[in-house]
């Protein structure tokens, strides 16, 4: 597959699902947000930037989330749970905590183009998928290697966030591959759309879901905050 061919229909999908998200009609459900943390699933919670933070889900994704679980940890690996809902103001605290991250690590950089490279991947406070409660950051841990999976751009934890990070992109390592379909995998096997540009974020219920499955309608619309 060529890389400027693939990256450019990705773009382009991309670009045309964002225009499509408001058009998207939502009929809300109205099922509430359960704590991952409450599971007694295998899990890591990847520390997060908002404190307190409960890795909130919408109830119906609790039982998807408990099968990805137990069928990595027969495979002696623990499902990494990155990011799940995210209110308005979490979602501006990680735009800001990005951008200062690579404005030091890039300083030659002006503040549009940084802007620029980070909006390719964190969608502004109040369009983020996280939003609605039906969105998953995920990685895998392998209890074996005592270590996080490699999936192409990330040490550990921290991924770098380049046109590496579209799902099938085609110039990264054949483990790194293996890694990605696995993950990929699991979570479409219980219904979640695996997001255009970022190979550990999966969508259900939402309007990116309704738009990738052809769905007459979501099910899950934005919840701002909670409490």
């Amino acid at each position: 597959m060529n890389v400027q061919v693939y990256c450019e229909a990705v773009e382009t999908k991309d670009s045309r699902n964002k225009l499509l998200v408001p058009s998207i009609w939502i009929r809300e459900n109205h099922e509430p947000l359960v704590s991952l943390m409450d599971s007694n699933f295998n899990l890591i919670f990847e520390p997060s930037i908002s404190k307190d933070y409960n890795y909130l889900i919408r109830e119906d994704i609790l039982a998807k989330i408990g099968r990805i679980s137990k069928e990595l940890y027969n495979q002696n690996k623990i499902l990494i749970i990155r990011s799940a809902w995210r209110s308005f103001e979490h979602q501006k605290l990680l735009w800001d905590s990005k951008f200062a991250y690579y404005l030091k690590k890039h300083p030659e950089k002006s503040d549009v183009e940084i802007k620029e490279r980070i909006s390719y991947f964190i969608a502004p406070p109040t369009k983020s998928m996280h939003a609605t409660g039906g969105a998953i950051d995920a990685l895998i841990y392998d209890i074996k290697g005592n270590c996080v999976m490699d999936f192409g751009t990330n040490d550990g934890l921290e991924i770098d966030l380049s046109k590496k990070c579209y799902p099938y992109y085609p110039e990264i390592s054949a483990e790194a591959k293996k890694n990605r379909a696995l993950l990929i995998g699991l979570f479409e096997g219980e219904d979640f759309v695996c997001d255009l540009k970022e190979y550990w974020h999966f969508d259900y219920g939402n309007a990116i879901w309704a738009i990738e499955k052809e769905k007459e309608y979501a099910i899950y619309g934005p919840i701002p905050a909670v409490g």
